[in-house]
């Protein structure tokens, strides 16, 4: 601002930090800070780069990584990242703005589009990514409300039966697992709706977990319904299924591309009557054509890997069911 001093005439003018850096200070650290751990990350990404693969420019979108370039400007030699558009357009990054550049992540790198440099299509699909963060996060607001409102089922079961089945897992529990499932049995007894993840690698008992959870939900009258995100891994929950629960009166069915179109049929009316306890498979489960008579316990298997509209599924079914969601990579 100035200030005018009247009686000598003078005029002094005073800029700020911020006026004459567009920043200020804290953010300025910030965002060295964030630029810093950003470029190590992306060094360590550069070096399982191929020529070839996809990458996101923070201000121009998805181009593909053509390789590492010198070029002697002024100055001197400087390296660039080669980065090709659509309509073979062009794009070099000087090392100092590895920052803005990301690996891409989203579908295949073979199907992962190229974006036209200055057509506006980068902003315009950032916008629509935005807006779609924030109907997600109204959705999973109103789902958790309705939860939270609503009174859950309270499973109740024979302890000696339950000890019985417990018994027949092969293996001594690890310190972890007996954790887990005292947990989730826990939750299932209460009145309150269960939604709780299990996150442990492969081989650390997480489908013992299932399994357990499964038990008590069935001997409270509830279905199961087990999904899977491949028809391999549904058809390996199936056999263990079968093999636990081989001695009880548990019905189990399988809904895959394993399965004949009149196991299929069968099972899909088991489900609907009831005769049906558990039933694993793969995205088949979200038809609208799979009608539960009394599904009380959805367990999903690798959530990560399903596509969107398969969540958008599962999230409805989540304001009616108890949800355990198993998974070897933390969320």
């Amino acid at each position: 601002f100035h200030w005018h001093e009247v009686e000598t005439g003078r005029v002094i003018q005073f800029i700020t930090e911020t006026e004459l850096f567009a920043t200020t200070p804290q953010a300025r650290r910030r965002r060295k800070q964030e630029q810093v751990s950003s470029v190590d990350a992306l060094i360590k990404d550069l070096s399982e780069l191929k020529v070839g693969d996809p990458v996101v420019h923070a201000n121009h979108g998805i181009g593909r990584y053509q390789g590492l370039m010198t070029m002697d400007l002024e100055g001197g030699p400087s390296e660039f990242l080669h980065l090709e558009y659509a309509d073979k357009a062009t794009l070099y990054v000087p090392v100092s703005q590895l920052h803005l550049i990301s690996r891409y992540t989203g579908v295949s790198a073979d199907e992962a589009p190229l974006h036209r440099l200055g057509s506006g299509q980068w902003d315009k699909a950032r916008r629509k990514a935005a807006e779609q963060v924030r109907d997600t996060a109204a959705e999973l607001l109103n789902l958790y409300a309705r939860r939270a409102a609503r009174e859950g089922f309270a499973h109740r079961f024979s302890p000696h039966d339950y000890e019985a089945f417990a018994a027949s897992f092969g293996f001594e529990e690890t310190a972890d697992q007996r954790a887990a499932i005292h947990a989730v049995v826990q939750d299932l007894i209460s009145p309150k709706p269960m939604d709780r993840l299990v996150c442990g690698d492969v081989g650390f008992g997480k489908t013992e977990v299932a399994l357990r959870a499964a038990f008590v939900a069935v001997h409270g009258g509830k279905q199961v319904a087990i999904l899977a995100p491949t028809t391999l891994l549904a058809e390996q929950h199936y056999q263990t299924l079968v093999d636990r629960f081989g001695k009880w009166p548990v019905k189990v069915a399988e809904l895959s591309r394993f399965r004949t179109p009149k196991e299929v049929a069968a099972a899909m009316q088991g489900i609907e009557d009831g005769s049906v306890d558990i039933v694993v498979g793969t995205h088949k489960l979200l038809s609208q054509t799979v009608k539960f008579k009394r599904l009380g316990l959805l367990i999903i298997d690798e959530e990560h890997r399903f596509g969107v509209r398969h969540k958008e599924q599962m999230k409805a079914l989540r304001a009616e069911v108890d949800v355990l969601t198993l998974t070897a990579t933390p969320i």
